[in-house]
């Protein structure tokens, strides 16, 4: 059996959210630069507390098409 990209995609739209969190975790650990090596210490602790605040629901996150339109609109292009 072959599984190609679009229907595992189709598969992972269906999971619970929590189930895709650790899907997309296992698989590109170093997303949120936590554990990043080449980011200092302080960078680290930055980067976990900031993907925490989000997680729990303390901060949210901003799409990235809307931060670009808006540096967009401030650069005016």
């Amino acid at each position: 059996m072959s599984l190609n990209l679009d229907h595992i995609m189709d598969e992972a739209r269906q999971c619970p959210n929590d189930k895709a969190d650790e899907l997309v975790d296992r698989l590109m650990p170093a997303r949120h630069g936590a554990d990043d090596p080449t980011l200092s210490p302080a960078w680290q602790s930055t980067v976990a507390r900031r993907v925490a605040e989000i997680r729990n629901g303390k901060v949210e996150g901003i799409a990235g098409d809307v931060v670009s339109a808006r540096i967009r609109k401030i650069v005016g292009r």
